[in-house]
């Protein structure tokens, strides 16, 4: 099972648009997602404010930044460590 953060904030329209895609995109059973609003911490506002929403592989660390679709959301979990 893949386990990954989407780093957002509260009110982020493309935020909305990247869980959208992970819901069509991703089986219920495949991934454990956890959504992660970076206004809480000072590193990852500094990391991703300019960038969110991104994407990241818990385990391998891998990132996928905005923009994304159904397509570069199945290679960008190809790449990504399960535990």
């Amino acid at each position: 099972m893949y386990q990954l953060d989407l780093m957002t904030t509260e009110g982020c329209h493309l935020c909305d648009d990247a869980v959208a895609i992970l819901q069509l995109g991703l089986e219920p059973d495949e991934a454990e997602v956890d959504l992660v609003d970076i206004v809480y911490d000072e590193a990852l506002m500094e990391r991703y404010a300019t960038r969110i929403p991104v994407l990241v592989d818990r385990v391998g660390g891998g990132e996928l930044n905005w923009p994304f679709d159904g397509q570069r959301l199945a290679q960008f979990l190809q790449n990504c460590a399960q535990p």
